[in-house]
């Protein structure tokens, strides 16, 4: 290490930290306030594409334009990153109509943004802008420009993007979450694309992990405990639901009402006598996450599914345990 920074005096590193968020919640506030006509207008044309939106930039304004488009991605807005260096040595054939542009520059002045602005103009293909100089460029030749406001950036130089990145990046999200909105996608449209990890399993529905068919553990009410105990033995759920003739579920017998009414003649005893009467239940359209969360906050184990009144699924704790929710 040269001598001088080793005898340099220490930073103040939370404070420089401080600033530095400071700086950039001051650059999302003016962002905000911005927000007018062309962001809705914007939003309009990329929620009617036919085909992919485009996300392009450079340098660190690439690296945002990378994120931007997975996440459009992932929601519902099929789309992809095309490196501007890449593009006019061939990656041009990527972009087609149908498809939309979303260019990513501060100053607008890109060179190796041109032969896609080119491009965009030659086969009519709507090019919206991100770019905090509207007279630039890319500002001059986009169809819809998205003028990021003038806001210091973090860097003590005032020269790394900092302050800029972050609102081109929550520009992005923005778009991308009005965009859901306009779709009305859906949690369980979100899981087809997220089918792994934690997420899928926070996603996954109650009825695609239920325990359902012979391996539903029911009684009648008059049915002796004797008989009962035999049905939660074989199912091995640790419960029992009783159902009326109909088969809507009357109530649940559990370890827990077993052991309240233990005792002389327990055997003997009828279903109806023992049961919980009106269990908490549950759909088979409800999330998992939902579903641990009620198991959670009443203590329970198990959950019968229903539908119309009537059991269709048994869910365990450690049915959810299993997938990764817990």
């Amino acid at each position: 290490m040269p001598q001088d920074l080793k005898s340099a005096p220490r930073a103040d590193h939370l404070a420089s930290a401080r600033r530095t968020l400071s700086l950039e919640i001051e650059g999302l506030k003016a962002l905000m306030a911005s927000l007018d006509g062309p962001f809705t207008e914007a939003v309009e044309a990329l929620g009617t594409v036919a085909g992919r939106v485009v996300v392009t930039g450079m340098g660190k304004s690439g690296h945002v334009a990378r994120k931007i488009a997975a996440t459009l991605a992932s929601t519902g807005t099929p789309a992809q990153f095309v490196h501007p260096g890449e593009a006019s040595h061939g990656d041009l054939g990527m972009i087609v109509n149908g498809d939309a542009i979303l260019a990513i520059s501060k100053s607008g002045e890109v060179s190796e943004l041109y032969s896609i602005i080119s491009h965009a103009k030659r086969f009519a293909i709507p090019l919206i802008a991100i770019t905090q100089e509207r007279a630039s460029a890319l500002g001059r030749a986009a169809d819809i420009a998205l003028l990021l406001p003038k806001a210091e950036e973090a860097c003590p130089n005032n020269l790394a993007p900092t302050t800029s990145t972050t609102m081109q990046l929550a520009l992005g999200d923005a778009i991308a979450m009005a965009l859901i909105e306009r779709k009305g996608f859906s949690a369980k449209d979100f899981k087809v694309f997220h089918p792994g990890g934690k997420l899928g399993a926070m996603l996954t529905h109650v009825g695609e992990i239920m325990h359902s068919g012979d391996e539903l553990p029911l009684a009648g009410p008059d049915m002796p405990m004797s008989e009962a105990l035999l049905v939660m033995s074989q199912k091995s759920l640790g419960c029992v639901g009783v159902v009326d003739e109909a088969g809507h579920l009357l109530g649940m017998i559990t370890d827990g009402d077993i052991r309240r009414h233990a005792g002389d003649g327990f055997l003997q005893r009828r279903t109806a006598e023992i049961m919980t009467a009106k269990p908490i239940t549950v759909g088979p359209e409800m999330l998992a996450s939902e579903a641990v969360k009620i198991l959670n906050e009443k203590k329970k184990t198990n959950l019968f599914v229903v539908e119309d009144g009537k059991p269709v699924g048994v869910v365990h704790i450690h049915d959810f345990l299993k997938i990764g929710v817990v």
